[in-house]
């Protein structure tokens, strides 16, 4: 990482637990109360099971402080950041929301990627290098 980023994964999963929860508050506002009435939605009740279960799947794992689960969550948080790029395309109107959207996305990246990446150092977890597997 660079110099500059800080080297405590304490503050890494910090950043990951705050992005986390409002990242989850935020997508259920979003698609049940902020919504604009101009765009066609899917029924709230599929909403919500569509945008909010993908989010509890890691659950366990982040409150828990797992490495490897903060490192797969990034897998679901591009779902996320993709959606949050669509619709800074696709529905200028909610250009607010989108953007609200990308930040805590690329804030709850950062963080999960920073925490996995040493966490996993200080517990030994990682891809061995072919350079070491010779040995």
């Amino acid at each position: 990482m660079a110099k500059f980023m800080p080297q405590q994964p304490s503050f890494y999963r910090v950043l990951t637990q705050v992005c986390y929860w409002s990242l989850l508050i935020f997508v259920v506002l979003w698609h049940s109360l902020l919504q604009s009435d101009d765009i066609i939605t899917l029924p709230l009740s599929l909403a919500l099971l569509f945008w909010v279960v993908p989010l509890l799947l890691p659950l366990p794992g982040l409150l828990k402080g797992k490495a490897y689960t903060h490192a797969w969550f990034n897998f679901i948080l591009m779902f996320y950041f993709l959606h949050g790029l669509t619709a800074i395309y696709t529905h200028p109107q909610e250009f607010w929301y989108a953007v609200i959207e990308l930040l805590l996305t690329t804030g709850a990246f950062i963080g999960a990627t920073g925490y996995a990446r040493l966490q996993g150092k200080a517990q030994g977890l990682g891809l061995k290098k072919k350079s070491e597997e010779k040995r």
